[in-house]
């Protein structure tokens, strides 16, 4: 058997909010209690749940975005919740995430081959900027893009070519874990579409594993090879998509499945 590229044991991230005199004393907010799961090499495995049920800090905690409160997360046999910010440098390289809102996640001053370049002087992948556009303009060409784009700024494209900078500007570091957290929510239906096959073909030519976090199955259907169902901070039902989708054991599943719109992606229906 393969060893898991990430082994994900009892975590527990948990939040006390503050007082108030309308709630009264701090409250124990559970957003993650008691998540496992394993991801092997080059495999999807996606985290699925309706909003609000800790699937999102699952993926920030594991990017050190928040402080796990127990559990341990192995990166190639390597705890790295436990890790300083200096002691984590490294992984970030290797652990890569892309996010919700691909505005939000660019920042609007810098152009897009500053964007993108930035990343490889930090990790030592280039030691010139002529390096680094000839690299820029490869991984634009591979998301879609025209590399000519590299001189323009954040707002002058639309939501779905601003995820594709997202997107290339996490794989131009061929990271060996990407966490994708809502990477097609915010994108409209035919977009999403678009996204999700550049995803997956990304994925399957890199051979990156990935988790990708979702609120909708239907989505879901078109990437994983396993699937985990989250509610209320903990996994319900963990399985191969096949017996997922197929063979529903938990109630909570079946009304996700129930609610999974018929919407066409690719040549397969989701």
């Amino acid at each position: 058997m393969t060893e898991p590229l990430l082994r994900v044991i009892d975590l527990k991230t948990h939040f006390r909010t503050k007082a108030s005199w309308m709630f009264g004393e701090k409250q124990l907010i559970k957003a993650v209690d008691g998540v496992s799961f394993d991801i092997a090499p080059g495999e999807v495995l996606s985290l699925v749940g309706e909003s609000g049920c800790g699937k999102s800090t699952v993926g920030r905690t594991l990017t050190h975005l928040e402080q796990a409160t127990s559990g341990r997360a192995l990166f190639e046999g390597r705890d790295f919740l436990v890790m300083s910010p200096n002691e984590f440098r490294p992984l970030r390289r290797e652990i890569q995430m892309i996010f919700q809102d691909p505005f939000a996640s660019l920042n609007p001053r810098l152009k897009i081959e500053q964007t993108l370049g930035e990343p490889l002087f930090i990790h030592g992948l280039c030691k010139t900027w002529d390096e680094a556009r000839a690299k820029i303009a490869v991984m634009l060409e591979t998301v879609g893009m025209d590399p000519l784009v590299m001189k323009r700024h954040p707002h002058e494209f639309s939501g779905g070519q601003r995820q594709r900078i997202g997107i290339a500007r996490v794989m131009i570091l061929k990271p060996k874990l990407v966490i994708a957290d809502e990477a097609v929510s915010a994108l409209d239906v035919s977009i999403q579409a678009q996204v999700l096959n550049l995803l997956k073909k990304l994925q399957q030519d890199s051979g990156v594993s990935m988790l990708f976090i979702s609120h909708d199955l239907g989505v879901v259907r078109h990437i994983s090879d396993q699937v985990a169902v989250m509610h209320e901070g903990k996994i319900v039902e963990i399985g191969r998509k096949r017996q997922i989708f197929e063979a529903p054991q938990h109630e909570y599943t079946r009304k996700l499945l129930e609610s999974i719109p018929r919407v066409k992606i690719g040549k397969e229906v989701a």
